[in-house]
Order: structure tokens, then C-alpha cells, then sequence
């Protein structure tokens, strides 16, 4: 086994999140994806029903997912703008509806700090901003309740397209972007025990870069906070098996799983069962649990 592939320990690995405790050092959590678009990248607007969103919510929590991540707008900026008022709009009543009868995390995938605001109101406790904590009024938000926050790693502005992106390395670039923003968000009042970290796979990044995270995710984990891995269904999935989207399942549990292996302690998986059901094995093959049950050859 290669030298930088390790499991690392995780500074005050029990963390309080919503009505949850998770042991980050010896547990591997799913999130579950519900996003309340008309154009979500891979199921095409399912869920963009209200009641059709809540289901997906409650049967993620009922397949065994610890967290489930509620979207409003689609990270392409090739879909229309969604304004502010129709995101809440979108994401606050899913919130409202999932915590009022489900102790599941929810967590909200938003940049924006209004909509973050209100769906911190109606219950939720993460949110989840992929532009790298580009607004400060965000980490104001979040600093002022008890919610914790994901800050993911991403150079363009929300909704803008950073075509051919360029690193050096992009596993230390990403690293040390990682780095300064944790600090900023602790500078901005987020205590550093409410922060997980994101590398942001595909996000301004091509197929080799996000492949390079994956092979070398431990060093991204070794900052020593709970790391998320979502590579669920992605391009960089797609290019390195040269399957369509029905098809990636199989591939993306294997991206999965490597970055577990590596530290990844929160998978942002689209198919929950099948992912759960890899992520108890990868516990069960870390040492992290006991088996369900012994009876081959005992």
C-alpha cells in the first residue's frame, strides 16, 4: 500500500451535528442528494416536486443515510439563474417538512447566505457552500447558530465557467486553498469544530485533476478535519469509464472507496442502499466495526 495512503486520526473526531453525534474517526456517513431543480445534472428534475423532493429525503434517512444534502440551484452555469427568492423558496419547505419528522441531517448546498439564513430557520444544521466561502456574510450566518459548515474547494465565481483550469499540483493547491479558508472561516467567528472540508471534485478541476485528488485524497484528509468525498455520477466518472450516467454506479462506489480508504468520512452518494451498504464494508474492513454476523466457518 502505497506510503500516502493512511487513515487519519481527526482532532475531536465526535461531532454534534443537528440531533446526530458522529465518530469521524471510526465512522463513514452517507449523504444523500435531493435537489429541488428542474435541471439537476443527473436525474433531470425527479425530485423537483415538493412532495416528490420530501419522499426522497425520508426514504435516503430510511436506507440508512446520515445526512442528506437538499439543493435549489444546479452548479452548472450552464442552466438558468435562479434568484434568491425562488431558491428559498425551492429548499426551505423540503427543510421544514424532513425535520419535522426525522432526526436525519439536513443540510442545504447554497452559497448564498439569505438562503442559507432561512433554512438554518427552518431546521437545518449544515450548510453546504461549494464556491469556497466566497461570502463572508455566510460564514456570518453560520457562526451565529449552531449549524455546521462545508467549505469546498472552487476558484470561479458561483455560476460562472472556468474553462481549462490550470494547476502546478492541483493536490497541493487544493490543500493549501483549503487551508486559508478554514483559517478565514474561524477569523470570521466558525469555530474550527463546525467545519468540514470538500476538494471539490470536477469543480473547475478536469477528469486528470479529480482523479489525482482521489489517488491522493489522504493528503487532503490530513488536515484533519471531517473530509467529504461527492463523487457520485461525475463527469471525471464518466471520462475515466466512458460510461453514461445510468451506468456509473459501480464506478463512483470505487471512487468512493478509495477516498474512504484515504480519510473520506462523508460520501455524497446519489444511490444511498448501494452505498451504504460499501460504506459498512469499508468499516467493517477498517476495523471500525463488528461484523453483522459470524458463521462461515466458525
Amino acid at each position: 500500500m502505497p506510503e500516502s495512503w493512511f487513515v487519519p486520526t481527526i482532532a475531536a473526531p465526535r461531532r454534534p451535528i443537528g440531533r446526530q453525534v458522529f465518530d469521524f474517526d471510526r465512522q463513514i456517513v452517507v449523504m444523500a442528494i435531493v435537489n429541488r431543480t428542474p435541471d439537476s445534472f443527473f436525474d433531470g428534475g425527479r425530485t423537483y416536486g415538493l412532495e416528490s423532493a420530501v419522499a426522497a429525503a425520508l426514504a435516503a434517512a430510511e436506507a440508512g443515510a446520515g445526512w442528506v444534502d437538499i439543493g435549489g440551484v444546479p452548479f452548472s452555469p450552464d442552466t438558468p439563474d435562479v434568484a434568491v427568492a425562488d431558491e428559498i423558496e425551492r429548499v426551505v419547505p423540503v427543510v421544514e417538512a424532513v425535520t419535522a419528522v426525522s432526526d436525519v441531517v439536513v443540510s442545504v448546498d447554497t452559497w448564498r447566505a439569505d438562503v442559507a439564513a432561512a433554512c438554518l430557520a427552518a431546521g437545518a444544521s449544515v450548510v453546504n457552500d461549494t464556491s469556497g466561502l466566497r461570502d463572508p456574510e455566510l460564514a456570518a450566518v453560520v457562526a451565529v447558530s449552531e449549524a455546521t459548515l462545508v467549505i469546498t474547494h472552487s476558484r470561479a465565481e458561483p455560476h460562472v465557467h472556468l474553462r481549462a483550469p490550470r494547476y502546478d499540483d492541483v493536490v497541493t493547491e487544493v490543500r493549501a486553498f483549503l487551508a486559508e479558508r478554514i483559517e478565514h472561516a474561524v477569523g470570521l467567528g466558525v469555530p474550527e469544530s463546525r467545519i468540514v472540508i470538500d476538494p471539490g471534485h470536477d469543480l473547475n478541476k478536469n477528469t486528470l485533476h479529480s482523479l489525482d485528488l482521489t489517488r491522493r485524497f489522504a493528503e487532503i484528509a490530513a488536515l484533519g478535519l471531517p473530509t467529504l468525498a461527492a463523487v457520485s455520477n461525475k463527469d471525471f466518472v464518466g471520462e475515466a469509464t466512458g460510461l453514461a450516467k445510468p451506468d456509473r454506479l459501480a464506478p463512483s462506489i470505487a471512487a468512493a472507496a478509495v477516498c474512504a480508504l484515504a480519510g473520506a468520512r462523508i460520501l455524497r452518494m446519489h444511490d444511498v442502499a448501494a452505498s451504504v451498504a460499501a460504506a459498512t464494508m469499508i468499516e467493517c474492513i477498517l476495523g471500525f466495526r463488528e461484523p453483522a454476523f459470524l458463521a462461515h466457518n466458525v
